[in-house]
Order: structure tokens, then C-alpha cells, then sequence
């Protein structure tokens, strides 16, 4: 028997309003993903979370992805940007990724209007990122061993996306 994917609840919160619980989730899914599965030792835990916005998307009481957004003042290129995407391998092939980018993209538009959203994509992720409207702006470089390119979105060229 199959089972149905559950609804997403969406949380953004600051990071003085995260719980201990919360937090300890999100570095916990972050460290599962970036640093045990894709073999890459690097700083997760890197003294930026304390600026950011965090999106946490639960289904089912369990953490099914996460991401976080950087405001301008705390970008070295003054960018709004969108980074720490991850999904729960548990809940991967339901489309959670990209629901959440678009809940990143759509907080980005009502909280920094008049700032391009950058993501620096993992290669092999450049088509999904390409989908949600993002250009590639550089060539591959690497990022901790890992090949990646810069990505934007122009705000003043983009609407609004819907999020349900």
C-alpha cells in the first residue's frame, strides 16, 4: 500500500525564534545531506544563520526540507540570496523542493523587492533552478570540492508565484 504525501506546513522564523528543537533539526537534515551524503567536509555551521530568514517545511511532524534566505546587508554582493536548500531523502520526488524555492522566491519578492535573488547552484541542479526562472551568471566553479555556478533573478522582470 502507498502513502499518500502529506500536507507541507510552511514555518519562517528568525533565528532567535527557532526553537532548540528546530534548530537542532535543521542542522541535523544540513549535516545528513551536505557534509554525510555528499561526502563534502566543509562548515555548515558557519556564523550566518543568525541573519537569516528559515524556512522549515514539515509533513507529518518530520522536517521534510529546509532552506534559508540572506539579506542584502549580510551578502558580500549586496544580492538577496536563497541558500542551504535541502530535502529530506525521505521525502524527495514530491516536489517539496521546488514548492519551498517558490515560498523562497515569493519571500524574497515581498521582503526585498528591488534586489535580485541569487543562488549559488550546484551544477548538476543548474535545469531545476533554470525552471523557477533563475539565469546562470557564471561558469562552474567549485565550492568546497564541488562544482557550482552563480545564478540570478531579476525581480523587476519576474512575478509573483503561487504557492499552494
Amino acid at each position: 500500500m502507498e502513502l499518500k504525501p502529506q500536507p507541507i506546513q510552511w514555518i519562517w522564523k528568525e533565528f532567535q525564534a527557532l526553537t532548540v528543537l528546530e534548530l537542532y533539526e535543521l542542522l541535523q537534515l544540513r549535516q545528513q545531506i551536505f557534509i554525510l551524503e555528499q561526502t563534502c567536509l566543509y562548515p555548515d555551521i558557519d556564523g550566518e544563520d543568525f541573519f537569516h530568514h528559515h524556512l522549515l517545511a514539515y509533513s507529518d511532524k518530520k522536517l521534510a526540507g529546509y532552506l534559508r534566505v540572506i539579506p542584502p546587508k549580510y551578502h558580500v554582493k549586496n544580492l538577496v540570496a536563497i541558500g542551504r536548500v535541502v530535502v529530506n531523502s525521505a521525502f524527495r520526488g514530491q516536489g517539496i523542493a521546488r514548492k519551498m524555492m517558490l515560498q523562497g522566491i515569493d519571500f524574497c519578492h515581498k521582503n526585498y523587492p528591488n534586489f535580485n535573488i541569487h543562488v549559488s547552484a550546484q551544477q548538476y541542479l543548474e535545469g531545476f533552478y533554470q525552471s523557477l526562472g533563475f539565469k546562470t551568471g557564471s561558469d562552474m566553479y567549485l565550492e568546497d570540492d564541488i562544482p557550482h555556478v552563480a545564478m540570478e533573478i531579476n525581480t523587476n522582470s519576474q512575478s509573483t508565484h503561487t504557492t499552494k
